[in-house]
């Protein structure tokens, strides 16, 4: 006769057993580097088109990296690797791969991009170059609250003094109202949709009109939190979600110029620039490299780290890429935002740039401690 609750209790037996070989063959790894960062264990062998890659490049590259005392730190001795033949053997022998996965178990993350302006300017304002870019001001307050708690290592209060109190900075609108003199003023670039794009990218160069050129970087910001004016204007249901792009935002702003200040103004987050003898350079310190250069959010993702992903936009192909810069609206352990250079095709590509991504960090092996 058939016994209906052995047979349930097999099939759980069953279950389980799978369930558990699961969880014992793909082991959720904490390091220590990586405090915030749920990894799990995998093989170079399983990522087909890790094969693909330009080693040579990757290899000189890392040697870059490992400028920094953060790379340094996270790689050790690898770093002071010299030129070897089988570049790709260095990193399959030398490294461990896992996957960076959310403590929601989501595996699949958000890429987008971002490239280096170029704007037009002059050192001396006029009708036409009216809109400053300014370095960082004077009165503007900045308080590592690592200094005092460690734990609090990637924290920073950004303020002013007022009656001997620290209070919040001046917003971007307070900021333009109060017209300052408080900050210098690198140049005057002849667009003010132009000079925002250019604090959401971070850096850029700016063509002066007395035909030389200058690369501004990101010096500081004001404290504010930052807000994506692309995600208020679906709000206010004037572009399609579909439809949102940098493109799209910046031609309904140009068609719209009474709306300017009040969109733009929507993002209290402001950025102060310095002059950079370099182009593009990330929180790293590092001149970014097309393609190769990501932005991470470092609460979850070290500077300097060495990462590999995997997308299906079809201008991207699956490839290592190193963390060596952050953003403001890069936020947790699947966010990534890839620089991609400085031409009219990398303007393109990144103000359209939004695909699933798949995210791994590779580690040294003999610092493994599982």
């Amino acid at each position: 006769m058939f016994d209906i609750i052995s047979f349930m209790k097999y099939i759980f037996i069953v279950l389980s057993l799978l369930l558990l070989s699961g969880c014992f063959s793909s082991p959720q790894v904490k390091r220590e580097e990586l405090p915030n960062t749920t990894l799990v264990k995998n093989d170079f062998a399983a990522l087909l088109s890790f094969n693909n890659e330009n080693f040579d490049e990757v290899f000189a590259l890392f040697q870059k990296n490992c400028q920094t005392q953060k790379a340094q730190k996270l790689y050790g001795d690898l770093c002071n690797t010299g030129n070897i033949k089988n570049k790709r053997e260095f990193f399959t022998k030398n490294f461990d791969l896992y996957k960076i996965v959310a403590k929601k178990k989501e595996t699949t993350g958000l890429l987008t991009g971002y490239y280096e302006p170029l704007l037009h300017g002059s050192l001396k304002k006029s009708k036409i170059y009216k809109y400053p870019i300014y370095a960082t001001p004077k009165d503007l307050v900045v308080v590592d609250l690592g200094a005092i708690y460690p734990e609090l290592k990637h924290y920073r209060l950004r303020g002013k003094l007022q009656d001997n109190k620290l209070v919040p900075y001046f917003t971007r609108a307070e900021f333009e109202k109060n017209a300052l003199t408080s900050a210098e003023v690198l140049c005057y670039c002849d667009s003010k949709i132009e000079r925002f794009f250019l604090e959401v990218q971070g850096s850029g160069k700016v063509q002066l009109d007395n035909n030389t050129t200058i690369n501004v970087g990101y010096s500081n910001q004001n404290g504010h939190k930052y807000s994506s004016i692309g995600k208020y204007l679906i709000q206010k249901g004037v572009i399609a979600k579909e439809d949102i792009s940098l493109q799209s935002i910046k031609r309904w702003l140009e068609e719209n110029p009474s709306q300017v200040d009040n969109i733009l103004n929507y993002n209290k987050s402001m950025v102060f620039f310095e002059q950079k003898d370099q182009g593009a350079t990330g929180s790293l310190g590092l001149e970014l490299t097309p393609k190769r250069s990501v932005a991470v959010d470092r609460k979850y993702i070290p500077l300097g780290s060495v990462l590999y992903m995997d997308t299906d936009h079809k201008d991207i192909d699956p490839h290592i890429v190193f963390a060596q810069d952050t953003g403001g609206a890069i936020k947790g352990p699947l966010r990534v935002d890839l620089f991609l250079g400085s031409s009219q095709k990398a303007q393109e590509i990144a103000g359209r740039l939004k695909e699933k991504v798949d995210l791994w960090i590779l580690l040294p092996k003999k610092r493994i401690d599982e």
